[in-house]
């Protein structure tokens, strides 16, 4: 099975409004395995990594996020997968 590594930039109204921690569940549901933190600009980052098909499943997720969040724009780059993540993190 192909496996993949991707960086996003999640912007839009993505703090204060639980999407790290909505993150954190859908990629523990998935099976996705990586990190996701807030940054400066209002913004949230992420590192997803896993089977091909389930992190695009991961992606798609992102642009809706949770219930009060709006998702104005997604900046993903693919990088290529190294297999270093364990789990699914929220960082701080």
């Amino acid at each position: 099975m192909t496996k993949k590594q991707v960086h996003l930039i999640i912007s839009g109204r993505v703090q204060g409004v639980g999407f790290r921690y909505s993150t954190f569940h859908q990629a523990v549901n998935l099976g996705v395995f990586g990190w996701v933190r807030n940054i400066p600009n209002n913004k949230v980052e992420a590192m997803f990594e896993g089977d091909n098909h389930i992190v695009e499943q991961m992606v798609q997720w992102c642009y809706e996020g949770p219930p009060m969040s709006r998702v104005d724009n997604i900046e993903i780059v693919k990088q290529e997968y190294t297999g270093e993540f364990e789990d699914f993190s929220i960082r701080r």
